[in-house]
């Protein structure tokens, strides 16, 4: 062969070649990564999972409060990507236990029953105030002794926690909020910090974090802080306060 056409025709195969590997590279990478995404959520492709929210009361037929429909939306593109096929229930009506499927239960824990008793069950040490009379106090997390009470509209505390229990070992996900904002706060800021949050808490690994929302009458769900990671003290069951009894 020509030397005229050889150089040509070795950098064309060296850059077909370089274009192959780097194709092949990316490929693999983009793999790995959706396996630890499926993974995480625990939604191999083909798998079912349930989003359980509340009822809106406001309305005479059953639908979703705005914020609560939002923060499910955002669950949605996360659902799609691992090719996992959703079902959308209400709180109150009569679902299997948990381990079978993924859940992704979302709400305010004074109103969701089907969140109450999870935190009843896989978090016995966080406490949810129901409110006095006139409602005051209404959905003030205890945690390890410290009380986390809301200022609607300027501060407000949500609960995001992955948990496993049960036969199958498909992981529940909580967002308990105090008010719907923080709901879609608390989803948010788990679909944008997914990758992160594997790595830190290990694609089967149990945690639960205490978010802040901050000035939500101005900023929606935008500007959410980590309080603390609470997840020994939310796994461990509270003390019973008094005296002990004597030996």
């Amino acid at each position: 062969m020509d030397d005229t056409l050889l150089l040509p025709t070795v950098a064309a195969v060296a850059l077909i070649v370089g274009l192959v590997a780097g194709w092949a590279v990316q490929s693999a990478t983009v793999r790995r990564r959706l396996t630890r995404e499926q993974g995480f959520f625990g939604l191999p492709a083909g798998s079912e999972c349930v989003l359980v929210t509340h009822r809106d009361s406001t309305s005479a037929h059953w639908s979703i409060p705005r914020h609560d429909a939002l923060a499910l939306l955002g669950l949605a593109a996360v659902i799609e990507n691992c090719a996992a096929h959703p079902e959308v229930a209400p709180h109150d009506t009569g679902l299997q236990g948990f381990g079978a499927r993924t859940e992704f239960c979302v709400g305010d824990p004074t109103a969701h029953r089907r969140l109450a008793a999870h935190l009843a069950n896989l978090l016995p040490g966080v406490a949810v105030h129901p409110g006095d009379e006139s409602g005051a106090g209404r959905g003030t997390f205890t945690i390890g002794g410290s009380a986390y009470r809301m200022e609607p509209g300027a501060v407000e505390y949500v609960l995001l926690a992955r948990l496993t229990a049960g036969e199958g070992g498909r992981p529940v996900f909580l967002a308990a909020g105090q008010r719907p904002v923080t709901h879609r706060a608390a989803v948010r800021h788990l679909v944008r910090n997914r990758a992160r949050l594997a790595r830190k808490h290990g694609v089967d690994g149990q945690f639960c974090l205490l978010l802040k929302v901050v000035n939500s009458q101005a900023y929606g769900p935008d500007v959410v802080e980590l309080v603390a990671d609470v997840t020994k003290s939310a796994l461990t069951a509270a003390e019973p306060k008094g005296p002990r009894a004597a030996a």
